[in-house]
């Protein structure tokens, strides 16, 4: 079995399916993904993500506020552990900081991340992370607000092997998207030979950043495998080693989703 650990299928773009998120569903399942994380980005699309998982046994989600929707209404530490006790509810996230696409919003983005970590402490969920351009502060708001025995993972990575060492010290996953199948990746490709296997996840983050060779089109939940057959080649293993490695690692960072 393969786990899509990171997607947004409140998102996907269906026109090729009619319309239909079950045909979505189904093509990843005759690829071999048994479980799907649909993660939530705002107060807003908590119950679209908390209704999706409802709806299918194979798909879970957190909620959270991306750092790029921290504008659109932050979410508080009362709100958040309130928003984890909703049905399918196996993280907090995505949070984080992206300086990249917005420095003015840079202490509201700080804000709403510890936020997230000192919920996540006390209703003792995992954290999801998005990070870019923000390395230091992303690791040091981290260590000193997060959880070490919860933890949780930074996501679509893209940063560097000393940024991945720091976090996997403090107990975080890595989980790798289609990026790293991308030809300007080649830094990426260095880290992902290095992250310990079994603290590796494998992700689409579906509608965005399909792997080749579907790059430049929208990304689907079934394009895991690609990512996965990519990687597993990489390390030299089989599919089939990588593809359970990194489901065990899954349902090891999200018990809730066993």
């Amino acid at each position: 079995m393969l786990v899509d650990s990171h997607c947004h299928l409140d998102r996907l773009k269906l026109d090729k399916f009619d319309g239909d998120l079950d045909a979505v569903l189904e093509l990843a399942r005759s690829r071999g993904v048994g479980k799907f994380l649909c993660v939530g980005i705002s107060v807003e699309n908590v119950d679209d993500v908390v209704d999706i998982a409802g709806r299918y046994d194979d798909v879970v989600c957190s909620v959270g506020v991306h750092p790029l929707d921290v504008e659109s209404g932050l979410a508080d530490v009362d709100k958040l552990k309130s928003l984890s006790t909703r049905p399918n509810v196996v993280a907090l996230g995505e949070t984080g900081l992206d300086y990249y696409y917005s420095t003015e919003t840079r202490e509201v983005q700080q804000q709403s991340f510890i936020a997230h970590l000192q919920a996540a402490k006390e209703v003792a969920l995992p954290v999801i992370v998005h990070t870019r351009d923000a390395r230091q502060d992303t690791i040091d708001l981290i260590r000193e607000h997060g959880s070490r025995e919860h933890a949780g993972v930074l996501h679509c990575f893209t940063e560097s092997w000393d940024m991945a060492k720091a976090a996997l010290d403090l107990n975080y996953y890595i989980s790798l998207s289609g990026i790293v199948t991308f030809k300007n990746a080649e830094e990426l490709r260095e880290v992902a030979k290095q992250v310990p296997l079994d603290r590796l996840l494998v992700e689409t983050d579906s509608p965005y950043l399909a792997p080749v060779p579907y790059r430049g089109k929208p990304n689907i939940p079934a394009y895991v495998r690609e990512v996965a057959e990519f990687i597993a080649e990489l390390r030299g293993i089989s599919y089939e080693e990588l593809a359970a490695i990194t489901s065990e690692n899954f349902f090891r960072l999200f018990p809730r989703a066993a």
